[in-house]
């Protein structure tokens, strides 16, 4: 937006103060570099999966064949358990969450199941009372208050019902049942079958289905022998798409579900509770803790990268043909036999437990966009690209096949979802706002990089357009996702994200992130003139803090991470804006010098109102705020 920042005008920003903070964020973020060039970071800690792994291996250890040293395990578990109960009683996702009855619904299960419920008497009695402060006096209360939480998608809700039941909690009555034989057909009728549980949680279908139909078999005659000739079949399914470390989306939760599932109904010695076991064992953290998932290693790398492009600070990063050779080498050149997603996308994580999706394939495309466009790396096209055809379109292989694998993920409503185009419109797997505004931004940078098209200033070419048949198809994608992206804007110019929230806002929700995201694609794609660009910054406005920062919503506590993606965004924004990002930068420098860099938010769901927080996200966050700020101010001089 072109700040005329002088000396004067920098009140309340100390240039000094900013360019200090910046340097410990850059700092920061390329110390957590790891020997191989890219980044690991570190996911929250969490109570809800440390009960859900120390009650697999209970059962485990309980009913089965599958031996291990568990008693410490188990023992270390608890142990952390009972250290970090909130003081209220309850039980929160990570040790920064408010109490919640899913959470606190496992942990009290997991004292049952693995027979310490009399030792640690008095923890449990907290935590009852608790639930009856909140949600009533009986157990059928507090699993309709699950069941209410979760509406219509069964994902989560069955697998914590399963679990109570397990312990002798809440009835059998209690628990749903899951069509796990409808995992018995093709995976392209998935779509069409209106599966109560979301795409990626189709362990759980089939092994807590299987469960539930074992302790509280259908009273439907057909019903029930339909199922029980699809118990064989769906397990071969099951063990099909585990993959080979056994760790269900790399998910401590999910794995550990399924284990329990199993071993529940006599399973312990098949090969998929083997596996799910070998995995929960080697995912325990020192302090006997386990974490919602074991890394987003290819997420924020892809998001470290972006960053530094937006801080104009890419010459820091040494040994960037390998951090280059290791990105290329996260594209799923196969089919990927959980989902049936076709070659060409990016996970979350280098693991085998990841799955590709929208939201990292759009992060990786641009991170590659910033690599493999960059000065030395243009003087090594020869070995990088070819000639597409007679037109003279040059590409890379890679880059055609990620876009092409974002096209054909794009919904008929014109957005984004996560995993599965028309799966289902269950949370994460409807079109998301953030999902689509990411894949727009990767689409249209490659669009211009790569092939030269002038989408932004040349409609008349934008119609015109000669060239390969799938140039056309890549601006139908963006007119259409810029037509979601309006119809989804709500009545008060904010757009909310899926994938993150905000445990002090109004539903949960964060409608900071969700603008802040939607308007970088505007951003990217010239577009902040537009109305609903101006509507949302309008909105961004009124939304920050008394203090200068932004959190999930007006009026909840600001963030680091919230603060620096509103203003990082805003610099954009028009001359009306900078007022409100010089406060903004006051309050992040103020956070940063004290310390707050090591102190991140959980804003992250990781799935189904499950909160994480990331250890990586302040640090990335910060440096492409505070990077952009000094490439304004450089600029200004």
């Amino acid at each position: 937006m072109g700040l005329k920042w002088g000396p004067k005008q920098m009140n309340p920003v100390d240039v000094g103060r900013m360019e200090s903070a910046y340097q410990t964020a850059l700092a920061a973020l390329l110390t957590e570099r790891t020997p191989e060039g890219h980044w690991v970071g570190e996911l929250s800690t969490s109570a809800l999966s440390t009960a859900t792994a120390v009650s697999a291996l209970a059962l485990v250890r309980k009913t089965g064949a599958v031996c291990g040293p568990f008693d410490a395990l188990i023992a270390g578990g608890i142990h952390w358990l009972t250290a970090h109960q909130n003081a209220d009683g309850g039980w929160g996702d990570t040790i920064r969450s408010f109490s919640n009855i899913s959470t606190t619904m496992l942990c009290r299960a997991a004292f049952h199941l693995t027979g310490t419920a009399a030792e640690y008497e008095a923890t449990l009695q907290r935590s009852e009372e608790w639930l009856h402060t909140r949600y009533g006096q009986t157990a059928e209360d507090w699993a309709e208050a699950i069941r209410t939480r979760y509406g219509k998608d069964r994902t989560f809700s069955v697998p914590i019902l399963m679990t109570s039941a397990l312990a002798g909690l809440v009835s059998w009555h209690e628990v749903p049942s899951l069509p796990f034989e409808l995992a018995c057909f093709p995976q392209s009728w998935f779509r069409f079958l209106r599966i109560p549980v979301v795409s990626y949680a189709l362990p759980a279908l089939i092994a807590i289905g299987q469960a539930v139909h074992y302790h509280h078999p259908p009273w439907n005659p057909l019903i029930h022998l339909i199922r029980r000739l699809a118990i064989d079949k769906s397990l071969q399914v099951l063990q099909r798409i585990q993959p080979s470390n056994g760790g269900f989306l790399e998910a401590t939760p999910l794995t550990s579900f399924v284990t329990m599932a199993l071993a529940s109904i006599g399973r312990t010695d098949h090969p998929v509770v083997r596996k799910c076991v070998e995995f929960l064992v080697a995912s325990v953290r020192p302090d006997g803790s386990w974490p919602i998932d074991t890394n987003l290693a290819t997420w924020v790398t892809t998001l470290s990268i972006n960053a530094l492009a937006a801080a104009g600070e890419l010459d820091k990063l040494d040994r960037k043909e390998q951090l280059r050779d290791w990105l290329l080498r996260q594209q799923y050149k196969g089919r990927h036999p959980y989902t049936g997603a076709d070659p060409g996308g990016w996970a979350w994580t280098d693991l085998p437990g990841g799955v590709p999706d929208a939201d990292d394939t759009a992060g990786a495309m641009l991170a590659l966009s910033h690599i493999l466009m960059s000065p030395e790396e243009c003087r090594m096209r020869e070995r990088l690209t070819q000639v597409f055809d007679r037109e003279g379109f040059e590409y890379d292989s890679c880059v055609e096949g990620g876009t092409r694998w974002l096209v054909d993920l794009q919904n008929k409503d014109g957005g984004w979802p996560t995993f599965c185009r028309g799966w289902g419109r269950l949370p994460f797997d409807r079109s998301g706002c953030d999902l689509t505004a990411h894949a727009l931004r990767a689409i249209a940078c490659w669009l211009e990089r790569l092939w030269n098209v002038r989408y932004r200033t040349d409609p008349v070419f934008r119609k015109m357009a000669k060239g390969p048949p799938w140039i056309p198809q890549r601006f139908r994608a963006i007119d259409a996702g810029l037509e979601y992206l309006a119809r989804s804007q709500r009545p008060d110019g904010s757009w909310l994200p899926l994938w993150f929230g905000n445990q002090h806002a109004p539903d949960e929700e964060n409608p900071i992130y969700g603008t802040a995201r939607v308007l970088a694609a505007y951003r990217d794609l010239d577009q902040m003139t537009s109305e609903p660009a101006r509507r949302g910054i309008a909105w961004l406005l009124s939304a920050q803090n008394a203090d200068g920062g932004w959190g999930g919503a007006a009026n909840t506590p600001s963030s680091i991470e919230e603060t620096a993606l509103a203003v990082e965004v805003l610099f954009d924004a028009g001359p009306a804006a900078e007022t409100a990002v010089e406060r903004g930068l006051a309050w992040l420098i103020e956070r940063i010098e004290a310390g707050g860099l090591s102190q991140p938010t959980p804003i992250g769901f990781y799935f189904a109102k499950l909160w994480y927080f990331e250890k990586l996200y302040p640090i990335i966050f910060s440096v492409a705020a505070l990077g952009r700020a000094r490439r304004k101010l450089a600029a200004a001089h």
